[in-house]
Protein backbone atom coordinates (compact mmCIF):
# COMPACT_ATOMS: atom_id res chain seq x y z
CA UNK A 1 0.00 0.00 0.00
CA UNK A 2 1.35 3.79 -0.77
CA UNK A 3 1.87 5.92 1.44
CA UNK A 4 -0.94 8.06 0.48
CA UNK A 5 -3.47 5.61 0.38
CA UNK A 6 -2.28 4.89 4.59
CA UNK A 7 -2.78 8.68 5.20
CA UNK A 8 -6.41 8.46 3.19
CA UNK A 9 -7.43 5.75 5.99
CA UNK A 10 -6.32 7.34 8.91
CA UNK A 11 -9.81 7.91 11.37
CA UNK A 12 -9.95 12.11 10.85
CA UNK A 13 -9.91 11.11 6.58
CA UNK A 14 -12.61 9.07 7.26
CA UNK A 15 -14.97 11.21 9.37
CA UNK A 16 -14.05 14.09 5.92
CA UNK A 17 -14.97 11.46 3.63
CA UNK A 18 -18.38 10.77 5.55
CA UNK A 19 -19.02 14.27 6.31
CA UNK A 20 -18.84 15.06 2.22
CA UNK A 21 -20.75 11.91 1.07
CA UNK A 22 -23.52 13.42 3.58
CA UNK A 23 -23.94 16.72 1.73
CA UNK A 24 -23.38 14.79 -2.02
CA UNK A 25 -26.40 15.71 -3.74
CA UNK A 26 -28.51 12.74 -4.11
CA UNK A 27 -28.86 10.84 -7.75
CA UNK A 28 -32.77 12.29 -8.00
CA UNK A 29 -31.28 15.66 -7.41
CA UNK A 30 -28.00 14.95 -9.56
CA UNK A 31 -30.00 13.96 -12.87
CA UNK A 32 -32.63 17.09 -12.42
CA UNK A 33 -29.18 19.29 -12.54
CA UNK A 34 -27.85 18.39 -15.13
CA UNK A 35 -31.36 18.43 -17.03
CA UNK A 36 -31.93 22.12 -15.68
CA UNK A 37 -28.29 22.83 -17.04
CA UNK A 38 -28.98 20.88 -20.37
CA UNK A 39 -31.26 23.79 -21.25
CA UNK A 40 -28.59 25.96 -21.47
CA UNK A 41 -26.80 23.82 -24.15
CA UNK A 42 -29.30 25.05 -27.04
CA UNK A 43 -27.96 28.54 -28.81
CA UNK A 44 -31.30 29.81 -29.68
CA UNK A 45 -32.23 29.87 -26.09
CA UNK A 46 -29.46 31.18 -25.13
CA UNK A 47 -29.86 34.48 -26.95
CA UNK A 48 -33.58 34.21 -25.74
CA UNK A 49 -32.11 34.46 -22.51
CA UNK A 50 -29.80 37.09 -23.21
CA UNK A 51 -32.93 39.26 -24.47
CA UNK A 52 -34.73 38.55 -21.66
CA UNK A 53 -31.81 39.33 -19.24
CA UNK A 54 -32.72 42.82 -20.86
CA UNK A 55 -36.21 43.08 -20.38
CA UNK A 56 -39.73 41.79 -21.13
CA UNK A 57 -40.34 41.16 -24.89
CA UNK A 58 -43.15 39.57 -26.78
CA UNK A 59 -42.64 36.56 -29.35
CA UNK A 60 -42.99 38.59 -32.20
CA UNK A 61 -39.93 41.01 -31.12
CA UNK A 62 -38.09 37.75 -30.40
CA UNK A 63 -39.07 36.69 -33.76
CA UNK A 64 -37.95 39.77 -35.33
CA UNK A 65 -34.33 40.23 -33.62
CA UNK A 66 -33.35 36.65 -33.42
CA UNK A 67 -34.21 36.31 -37.51
CA UNK A 68 -36.31 33.30 -36.70
CA UNK A 69 -39.64 32.22 -37.13
CA UNK A 70 -42.35 33.05 -34.28
CA UNK A 71 -43.06 28.71 -34.03
CA UNK A 72 -39.46 28.35 -33.58
CA UNK A 73 -39.34 31.08 -30.71
CA UNK A 74 -42.65 29.42 -29.46
CA UNK A 75 -41.06 25.94 -29.46
CA UNK A 76 -37.83 26.91 -27.34
CA UNK A 77 -40.13 29.39 -24.87
CA UNK A 78 -41.97 26.38 -24.09
CA UNK A 79 -38.88 24.62 -23.06
CA UNK A 80 -37.80 27.45 -21.08
CA UNK A 81 -41.47 27.50 -19.52
CA UNK A 82 -41.26 24.07 -18.60
CA UNK A 83 -37.82 24.33 -17.04
CA UNK A 84 -38.85 27.38 -14.72
CA UNK A 85 -37.00 29.83 -16.49
CA UNK A 86 -39.28 31.95 -18.14
CA UNK A 87 -43.13 32.94 -17.53
CA UNK A 88 -44.97 34.54 -19.45
CA UNK A 89 -47.69 37.79 -19.31
CA UNK A 90 -50.70 37.92 -21.30
CA UNK A 91 -51.62 41.73 -22.48
CA UNK A 92 -54.69 41.35 -24.82
CA UNK A 93 -53.55 39.27 -27.83
CA UNK A 94 -50.02 39.64 -27.18
CA UNK A 95 -48.09 37.36 -24.58
CA UNK A 96 -44.77 39.11 -22.94
CA UNK A 97 -42.37 36.97 -21.37
CA UNK A 98 -38.92 37.56 -18.71
CA UNK A 99 -36.60 35.60 -16.57
CA UNK A 100 -39.14 33.80 -13.93
CA UNK A 101 -37.09 35.01 -11.12
CA UNK A 102 -33.64 37.23 -9.99
CA UNK A 103 -31.98 33.26 -9.72
CA UNK A 104 -32.40 33.07 -13.32
CA UNK A 105 -30.84 36.20 -14.34
CA UNK A 106 -28.03 35.67 -11.95
CA UNK A 107 -27.33 32.20 -13.40
CA UNK A 108 -27.20 33.88 -16.68
CA UNK A 109 -24.64 36.68 -15.74
CA UNK A 110 -22.54 34.19 -13.59
CA UNK A 111 -22.02 32.36 -17.29
CA UNK A 112 -21.28 35.27 -19.27
CA UNK A 113 -18.86 36.52 -16.27
CA UNK A 114 -17.33 33.05 -16.32
CA UNK A 115 -16.58 33.42 -20.24
CA UNK A 116 -15.33 36.80 -20.03
CA UNK A 117 -12.79 36.32 -17.66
Amino acid sequence: MSENKEVCLEESYNKSIEELEEKLLNEDQAYQLSEFYKVFGDITRIRILHLLSLKEICVHEISAILDISQSAVSHQLKVLRQNKLVKPRKEGKHVFYSLDDEHVLQIFKNGIDHINE
